[in-house]
């Protein structure tokens, strides 16, 4: 360690500068935490009502009352919109990638730290907003996530069409300003502020999967945020951009001249690449934890950063596939259906060496590692089922079926989910400077990990059957009525597994404040974090700037004093 003087020394001493508008990347860190956690909770509760609505059609729920067809198309529109943006997108990224980032290369802070604040700021802005077409008149939309005109930009579609729909674009509009802003501190900070030693090839591949997803980030969101001023412009100016000539409850609506599909391929030109957006940050933290508790260097490094670059390229040339049903030319869903089965071979590469990390290892099976198995399994899952919707024929086939919300929910949802709880667990101790239960982390994953597989496995089953999905009432068709045992025990499994989650919450809350005394490095780690104080001081080093001779999974090394070399120790034993 070199000592150097530091302009990040001096930490605010103002309540609201110190804790709300704070420009320390490790508080604006927990700050998405804490709202992904938020936003998570919201999305889970608009899931459980519509497995109650599924089950039990005719229910009043208290507060609620009767859910109608519509009020259902409703909570799965918001449900879709706040886990993909304001949970798989926050956290891994917003949350673990801004609090570690910057240790993990050795920087004081991020490159632009007021840019921080405001693109945190902004995306709690887009929140409120979303949170808002709740409680406007006609209530929020029903256009599903995706957003698909003309049903989304015609103002007289349906219920919640109107302003609540206004509220939706705007706060999705909101939202990729911010994660522009955000994407240009990360690439920036990873490409100008590394410690001395720490080259491209020293980097965790926390960093590489933060800073690839930043790239993916800078070129995705654009595209959505031009799309959605377009559909604005559609719904309160009269433009034409996305509605043919249509008529709309027996009347002529006053556009003509354009095309529906313009915004499916721009959607969906952004909506692949945030499929990645949402898993690479787990990608990188699956690979931290997996060393660390095999007490093995990461099995082909390099292979695992090639692979992530290879499914950040990739990520921009599968969007077709997604259009299948759109009546494209063959030829196109030929190449887009190539492109996909591409794709699985550096995810495949990736698998193979995490199953090749653990190989022969000494494994420690506490809590984060369970989890990062189980991100693993679920990858795996849900990524079995990718290649049968890349084909066309049979895509058409299982398109508007539960199929798709299975293949979706595991390999993009819950496993991404799966690796910010091994980041909460694993970096939990770093941030607030106390270990979590350990029994109630096991009981946790153990309940999480079934229930997540009762829950999503079946759909496939069902999608199989022809269960189609967005539909409210499933008793009115006579083969649907006759799966409905399945969505029953779907809905059991979702109760249970959502009621796990409390044990997390719980287990959270009371770590913070009365979890044991955590020491520096509690998982006898290698990288830059575990070599600060816990928690980090205000310019994460106490003054002093790393410089690093190793590379970040060097364990088991022969010769040394320990097993395993920190990235700062000096280079007396040679590492692999």
């Amino acid at each position: 360690m070199v000592a150097m003087e530091n302009p990040h020394a001096h930490a605010p001493q103002g309540f609201i500068r110190k804790y709300i508008f704070s420009l320390d990347h490790k508080v604006i860190g927990i700050q998405y935490f804490f709202l992904a956690l938020t936003a998570v909770f919201v999305g889970m509760f608009l899931s459980l009502l519509m497995r109650i609505h599924l089950v039990w059609p005719n229910a009043n729920i208290p507060f609620f009352g009767h859910i109608q067809p519509e009020t259902y198309l409703t909570l799965l529109t918001m449900h879709g919109t706040i886990m993909v943006f304001f949970v798989l997108t926050t956290a891994p990224q917003g949350g673990f990638g801004n609090y570690f980032l910057p240790i993990q290369i050795g920087a004081p802070d991020m490159a632009f730290p007021v840019l921080n604040m405001l693109s945190f700021w902004t995306t709690f802005v887009a929140f409120v907003v979303i949170i808002a077409a709740f409680f406007v008149q006609g209530g929020a939309p029903l256009h599903g996530w995706t957003g698909y005109p003309p049903l989304s930009a015609v103002q007289s579609a349906g219920p919640g069409e109107g302003l609540g729909a206004d509220l939706w674009i705007t706060s999705i509009a909101i939202f990729c300003i911010a994660s522009l802003m955000g994407a240009l501190n990360f690439i920036t900070t990873t490409l100008d502020m590394r410690a001395k030693g720490m080259t491209l090839m020293r980097m965790p591949l926390t960093v590489w999967s933060w800073f690839i997803t930043a790239i993916l980030g800078l070129l995705a969101f654009g595209v959505l945020l031009s799309a959605g001023i377009l559909l604005l412009l559609d719904r309160n100016l009269g433009t034409s951009f996305y509605v043919p000539l249509v008529v709309v409850s027996g009347q002529i609506m006053g556009h003509k001249g354009g095309s529906p599909l313009l915004w499916q391929h721009l959607f969906w030109f952004f909506g692949h690449p945030e499929v990645y957006i949402a898993i690479l940050p787990g990608m990188g933290v699956a690979s931290q934890v997996l060393s660390t508790f095999s007490r093995k260097p990461i099995f082909g490094y390099r292979a695992m950063v090639y692979a992530m670059l290879s499914i950040g390229f990739f990520g921009f040339m599968v969007w077709g596939h997604h259009m299948f049903m759109s009546g494209m030319s063959p030829y196109s869903a030929f190449a887009f259906s190539i492109l996909t089965m591409c794709i699985g071979v550096p995810s495949a590469i990736k698998t193979f060496n995490w199953l090749g990390t653990m190989w022969k290892a000494r494994i420690r099976f506490h809590t984060p590692m369970l989890y990062a198995i189980g991100f693993v399994s679920l990858f795996v899952s849900g990524g079995l089922s990718g290649p049968f919707l890349a084909q066309p024929v049979l895509d058409i086939q299982l398109h508007d079926t539960y199929f798709v919300v299975g293949h979706f929910h595991l390999i993009m949802g819950v496993a991404a989910i799966f690796g910010m709880f091994a980041a909460t667990y694993y970096w939990f101790p770093k941030m607030f400077g106390r270990m979590m239960n350990e029994p109630w982390g096991r009981i946790h994953f153990f309940i999480t990990l079934a229930g997540t597989y009762a829950i999503f496995m079946p759909m496939h089953y069902l999608g199989m059957a022809g269960g189609t999905r967005r539909y409210s009432d499933y008793r009115e068709v006579k083969y649907l009525a006759t799966l409905m045992p399945l969505h029953r025990f779907m809905t059991f499994a979702a109760i249970i597994t959502i009621g796990a989650q409390f044990i997390f919450v719980i287990n959270l809350f009371w770590s913070m404040f009365k979890g044991p005394k955590a020491s520096d490095n509690p998982w006898e780690a290698t990288t830059l974090e575990w070599t600060t104080t816990t928690p980090p001081p205000h310019d994460n080093f106490g003054g002093v700037t790393p410089v690093v001779h190793h590379g970040p999974y060097e364990y088991g090394v022969p010769g040394a004093a320990k097993d395993y070399v920190m990235q700062t120790d000096p280079t007396t034993v040679s590492a692999h």
